[in-house]
């Protein structure tokens, strides 16, 4: 098995979560197919992401794109945490709606963003 993109490695933690999910110790093809996925997200992670420059994130929706990101979350999810609905999250992610101050004050509780680099790029 080997990782190209994101995309794939996505798929990747999620074959390791349902392999996770369903139990595959005692089961010999299930367990070299976590072994071979792990060893597959491992090589990209080291190999290929460090190689990539890492720039800053520009504004607050980057942060949120990255967050959703690595803690593997939908917009619905993302929506749920921040205790808004999923189109007012899905205007403010598109850049068709601002940001305004309750929702930039639940992003930095919620989601721990640096309050200043919210008002500084909102």
């Amino acid at each position: 098995m080997k990782i190209e993109n994101q995309e794939q490695l996505q798929a990747a933690f999620q074959k390791l979560d349902k392999l996770i999910a369903e139990g595959f110790e005692g089961n010999a093809e299930k367990e070299q197919s976590f072994l071979t996925t792990a060893k597959a997200i491992e090589y990209y992670e080291d190999k290929v992401l460090k190689l990539m420059p890492m720039t800053p994130p520009k504004d607050v929706i980057e942060v949120l794109e990255h967050s959703m990101f690595s803690r593997k979350m939908k917009q619905k999810d993302l929506a749920s945490l921040l205790e808004i609905s999923v189109t007012r999250l899905s205007e403010i992610m598109q850049r068709k709606r601002k940001i305004n101050l309750d929702f930039a004050k639940r992003v930095h509780e919620k989601l721990g963003i640096d309050a200043e680099f919210i008002l500084k790029t909102a």
